[in-house]
Formats: C-alpha cells, sequence, structure tokens
C-alpha cells in the first residue's frame, strides 16, 4: 500500500508501505475513503517535535472495513467507520467515565500512520463507530472531520462549560478552533468571540455561529475581549493553539469564575501559579476523548444539522502529501484532505 512518510522536518514522502494485517482478535482492517494533515502533524514538520528517523503520520480516518479479527462484534466487514485517533477499549473504568484517550490500553493511532490506503484499527469494537450506512460522498469530509478535529473543537467547548446565556471566545483559527466555534453554537451560546486575522477564516468563523471577531492578538486580544464584555471577560474561552501566549491569552480573557477548554497540543507551556490562582478561572482540557462524541457528532452530520466538513478547503490525493503540508505550514489552507 501507500502511505505517507516523514523523514525530517518538511521532508514527507509518499512510499510503498508493507500493508497492515489482523495482529491481535480485537484489530480490524479498514480501507481509508479519506484522511488528512492535522495541525499538530506541523509540529514535526518543522522542527518543533523531534523527527527520529523515517516515522509514518497521520492519525485522522474514515473507511470501509475489510477484515476484523475473530473478538471483533461491533463492526463488520462492509461497515462504513468512524474512529478517535486514539484506540480505546471504551470498556475500562477511564473510558466509562468519558475519558477514552486515557484508557489503560490506549493505542495512539498517529503511530500507525493512517496517511495510507489501509490501516489496522486495534481494539476495534471500543475505538470504531459505523455509520447507518454508507454514506454520499459530500457526507465523508464531515465524518473525517469527526475523527479529530470536530470532536475536540467539541471537548473545548464542554471542558470550558459552553451553554446557553454564555458568552464564548475561541481562541485560534485552525481547524479545531473554527469548529469549536461551532460546537460552542450547537451547545447554545449567546455570544461567540472568534479570535483570527484570516479572512477566509474569519468568514468561516461566521458561518460557523461566530457574532464577533477580535483581530488583536495577546494583552490587546485580551483588551478587546474585556471590551466587548464589560470588562468582565468570557464565561467560556476555548484555548485551540498550544503556545504560552495562547495558553495566557484564554485565561486573561476569561471573568473570575469562567472556564477555560485547552485542547491545543501545549508546547512549552508554563502556567504562573500567583496569577491563576488569584483569577479564580477553572482549567480542563487535554486530548479530547472524541470516541466519547462519535454516536453524537456522527449523527448530527448524517441528518445534516451541521457541515464540518467545511473546514477543508484543500483536496489532494494521497500522494500529493508532501504538498499538503507545505499549504498548511504556509497557511494557504486551513486543512487538507486527502483521498488514498
Amino acid at each position: 500500500m501507500r502511505g505517507a512518510i516523514m523523514y525530517a522536518p518538511g521532508d514527507v514522502r509518499v512510499e510503498e508501505r508493507e500493508d497492515p494485517t489482523i495482529l491481535e482478535p480485537t484489530d480490524a482492517i479498514i480501507r481509508l475513503a479519506a484522511t488528512c494533515v492535522c495541525g499538530s502533524d506541523l509540529w514535526p514538520y518543522r522542527g518543533t517535535d523531534a523527527v527520529t528517523g523515517p516515522s509514518p503520520m497521520g492519525h485522522e480516518y474514515v473507511g470501509v472495513v475489510e477484515q476484523v479479527g475473530s473478538d471483533v462484534q461491533n463492526v463488520k466487514p462492509g461497515d462504513f467507520v468512524v474512529g478517535s485517533f486514539f484506540a480505546s477499549d471504551n470498556t475500562c473504568e477511564i473510558c466509562r467515565s468519558g475519558y477514552q484517550t486515557s484508557c489503560i490500553h490506549r493505542v495512539g493511532m498517529g503511530s500507525l500512520g493512517c496517511q495510507a490506503e489501509l490501516l489496522r484499527v486495534p481494539l476495534a469494537d471500543g475505538t470504531l463507530v459505523a455509520t447507518p450506512g454508507m454514506p454520499d460522498e459530500d457526507l465523508i469530509p464531515s465524518l473525517l472531520a469527526a475523527s479529530d478535529v470536530l470532536g475536540t473543537g467539541w471537548f473545548g467547548a464542554l471542558a470550558a462549560e459552553v451553554g446557553p446565556g454564555k458568552t464564548v471566545a475561541v481562541v485560534g483559527d485552525g481547524a479545531v478552533g473554527l469548529l469549536a466555534v461551532l460546537a460552542a453554537k450547537q451547545l447554545g451560546a449567546e455570544r461567540i468571540i472568534a479570535m483570527s486575522r484570516h479572512a477566509a477564516r474569519q468568514s468561516l468563523a461566521r458561518e460557523f455561529g461566530a457574532t464577533d471577531i477580535v483581530t488583536e492578538r495577546g494583552d490587546d486580544g485580551v483588551a478587546k475581549v474585556k471590551e466587548l464584555t464589560d470588562g468582565l471577560g468570557a464565561h467560556s474561552v476555548i484555548e485551540a493553539v498550544g503556545t504560552q501566549e495562547s495558553m495566557m491569552q484564554a485565561i486573561r480573557s476569561t471573568r473570575p469564575g469562567g472556564h477555560v477548554g485547552y485542547v491545543g497540543v501545549s508546547h512549552d507551556v508554563e502556567l504562573p501559579g500567583e496569577e491563576l490562582f488569584f483569577s479564580h478561572v477553572h482549567l480542563h482540557g487535554g486530548p479530547a476523548p472524541v470516541r466519547e462524541y462519535l454516536p453524537k457528532l456522527i449523527e448530527l452530520i448524517w441528518n445534516r444539522e451541521i457541515d464540518p466538513g467545511k473546514v477543508f478547503d484543500l483536496e489532494l490525493p494521497l500522494d500529493e502529501a508532501a504538498e499538503a503540508y507545505k499549504a498548511m505550514d504556509e497557511r494557504r489552507a486551513i486543512k487538507v484532505l486527502l483521498r488514498p
């Protein structure tokens, strides 16, 4: 099969890889209908995360089940399925509490390389959710978004305690931030402030439900959010970047007693204890337990109540994965869908 491999920062190649096989009776093999490049894939691409030798890439996936292990009962060959970026058994005590990305048996799907034609999915019964039938072609991008960025934005909104009557601010205008706007709208937020400097992303944020756009960053961005909220700050702030600046911007944009949901993959973030102590701001976040939300998100997509696939503003064949990374790195694309 063909699959994307990163050799070094800026060096992504699509090469022949060995076809996956059933290794455990709980495995499934799927043929991917679509995969994509994630903003978190850009950390190693830019050299921020170390690349130690050739590494298969990708952790977002949808496709059709081709083969299942002897213990798999919940999905069968021919099913169209969506899975999370962490495989989980969905039965352990941590999973049952709603945190499948911390499953005691979890497997990171990025280690298996989902930017490929075929994929082995461990713990298939706990990881994969079948759609009600074979989806229409136009639904596939939205179902793919549910595999990570939609579920991550949704978790960010829930962690920030978004709800009716609340003002929400979203720090970050990548796919996760934009879908956090969509999630906030779905969860009933009264006012949604999207922080973005890019016209195309601002437009999509408004389409997803943003009521206000703030172009300023850092302390200037905080001041603007305070100005829009009578000097108090937002009730709920979703941090979707993962840098020191974005985290502090999120915390400082939150009113006392408010909540920050942080879902940007953290890089060198250090929290000032005294400032946090006196802020009275709640913090919750981490790797989104996408599996917890997949049934609900698939239902919303299947019924065409939401269209998160609009974050894919460029589609390329898998063999052009290198261009997909380059386009996202240069911010010529919000998110790139790859067709195997």
